[in-house]
């Protein structure tokens, strides 16, 4: 135990001494990733916020080939330009993005409306434009409603309900709770929490084993009388350190952050509080002993610095696979995937973040495999530094 906790000081002091260690474990992943992403969040609600309200620029060509339409789109908050050209022109004006969207209107619109059949119009889009995805929504919903009032118009005009022909209605409840509905914005929070983690221990764990070799101070260390497996439990923990430093820093400037994001105006809430901060740390423990398992294994057969920096790159995104493929396929919590290491962690944390209770069964399945791994990955790491190739 003190071989141990000697390793684990000198560790601790010599990474505390270099600037990119603290760059890393301090500022870039707990400070930089937090003020991005509630800046980020903060435009996003602040979009919502605000484009409803502002006019849609739309330019409509054949203007005079259906006044009750553009009359209607206009009362509707829509600022209309008139646009003189053909259809190929209206394309070639969109697709060079002179103009977001622009609505053609046929000759021929007017008579087919009067006449009881369906008018049709161009809306002329680039889809791959996506600062004009939300206009063209509000121009199309606005046809839409525009299509559905003259419809009732013409059942009213025959002596027909308009009810009539809506056999079903549907009233939409939603049961969601405000703090559920945030989880649309936050449930990526995890893989940052996750990234910043593994972000604080990869130079702690290139530095003991890769950085010692080619200092040549490696050797003389694994010549005292210390038990290896105490040598490679005393980076692990150095390691661990970091990581927990990290941890703690990244998710209580979240908690800072995420207060000023005025999610209240979108019908949200957050629950980001102290206690869910505390208990987000605690369910990362078990994940941060895992992690520096694993990069104290992938650096004590490398050779070189930069070597360990290229595997430990990889050992940054692996765990974070698990956590992508959940938020593609909209994965739910269930006790099967609790055996997972960091997906089994998102899950709790997902489900910490909607104010849901968690399963003692799920914490203990996590905590438990989570370590385990982790316990034999450092085995493997102990059987490593065993070996002569490890001065090689």
């Amino acid at each position: 135990m003190r071989a141990l906790v000697t390793v684990f000081l000198k560790e601790l002091v010599e990474n505390a001494r270099d600037r990119r260690t603290l760059m890393s474990a301090l500022l870039v992943g707990p400070i930089g990733i937090p003020l991005l992403f509630t800046f980020l969040v903060n435009i996003m609600v602040h979009r919502s916020l605000e484009s409803p309200e502002q006019p849609v620029a739309l330019a409509v060509a054949g203007i005079d080939n259906a006044p009750n339409l553009v009359a209607f789109l206009r009362s509707h908050n829509a600022e209309l330009v008139e646009f003189k050209g053909t259809p190929e022109a209206a394309a070639a004006t969109v697709r060079r993005h002179e103009r977001r969207l622009v609505l053609w209107i046929p000759p021929e619109f007017g008579s087919r409306l009067a006449a009881g059949r369906p008018a049709p119009v161009r809306l002329y889009a680039d889809t791959s434009d996506t600062s004009a995805g939300l206009d063209r929504s509000r121009v199309e919903s606005l046809l839409g409603y525009y299509s559905t009032e003259v419809a009732q118009w013409r059942l009213r005009a025959r002596g027909v309900a308009p009810t009539l022909v809506r056999a079903i209605a549907v009233d939409e409840i939603d049961v969601a709770t405000p703090a559920g509905r945030a989880i649309a914005l936050f449930g990526i929070l995890s893989y940052f929490f996750v990234f910043a983690t593994l972000m604080g221990g990869v130079y702690v764990s290139i530095d003991a084993t890769a950085g010692e070799r080619e200092r040549g101070s490696l050797e003389p260390l694994l010549t005292m009388p210390v038990p290896r497996s105490a040598l490679v439990l005393g980076k692990i923990l150095a390691a661990s350190a970091w990581m927990i430093v990290s941890l703690a820093l990244t998710v209580t400037a979240f908690a800072v952050n995420l207060r000023f994001v005025h999610l209240d105006a979108l019908g949200m809430s957050n629950n980001f509080g102290p206690r869910v901060a505390l208990s987000i740390i605690l369910l990362m423990l078990p994940f941060v002993f895992l992690g520096a398992s694993l990069m104290t294994l992938v650096a004590s057969f490398t050779r070189s610095y930069r070597e360990a920096q290229s595997w430990l790159t990889l050992v940054l995104l692996l765990p974070t696979l698990p956590i992508m493929y959940a938020g593609v396929s909209q994965v739910q919590s269930r006790l099967a995937l609790m055996w997972v290491p960091s997906l089994s962690q998102h899950l709790l944390i997902t489900s910490l973040l909607k104010a849901e209770p968690l399963a003692t069964i799920d914490l203990l399945v996590s905590a438990g495999a989570t370590l385990v791994l982790g316990g034999l990955i450092g085995a493997i790491a102990v059987r490593l530094y065993r070996r002569e190739q490890i001065l090689g």
